[in-house]
């Protein structure tokens, strides 16, 4: 029996510890690391190549979702399962977006969670009950069929940047947080800006809750 390589990526350390303990008590799966923050699962996805990354949405330093972009963009074999506490269309629309395989409710039963991680390792779309897979072929027919909106051309440099930009970050430690230089960071502010027609910070943040870049 091949084992399912899983790496957990939570902010939460207890939730992490409780995921890790149902997973190992499965024949099949074995956890080959935890990520407490987007950055870090991203790094570590890289670095483990795991079969299934078991992704929290809202997360410091970079957010589940942008993370998750990360992953598939640069290893589009890693499966991601989004985990979240959110179960309306929108997420739905966010998730599959990213490149998730689907996601699972965090107040899900513990067996649908190792069905789940199961699905998404076989190449199947896995959505917590209510959720069907006609209504991902929808979202997915007509996100193809409709324009970009505004801020959906950002690169993901932008994306994190804006991210700890709403966080409340100052520029210096942006800087240090991505190792640029501080005139870069800038440059990316003044360029998100221009790209969403904000004018200042206040701005920014808003529209980092708006489209759920951060969570509040």
């Amino acid at each position: 029996m091949d084992t399912i390589r899983v790496l957990l990526a939570d902010d939460h350390t207890v939730l992490r510890e409780g995921i890790r303990a149902l997973l190992e008590d499965q024949p099949d799966m074995s956890v080959v690391g935890e990520a407490e923050d987007g950055r870090m699962a991203a790094h570590l996805a890289a670095e483990l190549r795991p079969d299934v990354v078991l992704m929290d949405i809202a997360m410091p330093r970079l957010n589940g979702l942008e993370a998750t972009r990360q992953i598939k963009r640069d290893h589009p074999e890693v499966a991601v399962l989004m985990l979240t506490m959110h179960d309306n269309e929108e997420y739905v629309r966010q998730v599959l977006a990213a490149g998730a395989s689907g996601y699972v409710l965090k107040r899900a039963a513990a067996s649908e969670l190792v069905a789940g991680i199961r699905a998404v390792h076989r190449g199947e779309a896995w959505l917590s009950p209510g959720i069907t897979r006609v209504l991902i072929q929808d979202l997915i027919g007509r996100d193809s069929g409709q324009h970009e909106a505004a801020g959906d051309d950002l690169t993901p440099r932008e994306r994190e940047v804006l991210q700890l930009i709403a966080e409340g970050h100052t520029s210096k430690e942006i800087a240090g947080m991505l190792s640029l230089s501080v005139k870069t960071v800038q440059a990316h502010r003044a360029s998100l800006m221009q790209k969403l027609d904000l004018h200042d910070r206040g701005d920014l943040i808003k529209y980092a809750i708006q489209k759920r870049i951060i969570e509040v």
